[in-house]
């Protein structure tokens, strides 16, 4: 019983080392999600005074047409906004001396100002006597 007892002891007692120390495992800060930029804004087109049933829309570019299949160079772009050929849509109608050095991208913000005309699909469309675009 003795015995039992020293043994007991023995491996409970102490030694000369010092205590180790417990580390924690490191815990993740939350950190705030990063504030996104509101999308810069395309100045908005205007209709010039002289020009009657003159129409303005400004959108975001869900489709271009960079080719002109009858070849004047001329830039189709189709808009999410103003309705003016199918609901929520509006064609515009890009002329070679008003198209951008540098052609829209899908997703750039566009606006547009002219009279309505119609389209080679019967679709009304803007007739651009000013266009503008704006990467966002």
């Amino acid at each position: 019983m003795l015995l039992a007892a020293t043994l007991a002891l023995s491996a409970c007692g102490s030694s000369d080392q010092p205590p180790v120390a417990q580390t924690q495992t490191p815990t993740a800060t939350p950190t705030a999600a990063p504030t996104p930029r509101p999308p810069r804004e395309v100045r908005r087109s205007h209709c010039p005074p002289d020009v009657a049933g003159c129409k303005t829309v400004r959108g975001t570019i869900i489709y271009r047409e960079l080719v002109d299949p009858d070849g004047d160079g001329d830039l189709h772009v189709i808009v999410d906004a103003g309705s003016l050929t199918l609901p929520g849509m509006t064609v515009i109608d890009v002329a070679k001396d008003l198209r951008p050095a540098r052609d829209p991208r899908l997703g750039d913000r566009a606006s547009a100002a002219g009279p309505l005309a119609t389209g080679s699909y019967g679709q009304e469309q803007i007739e651009a006597l000013e266009f503008r675009v704006q990467r966002p």
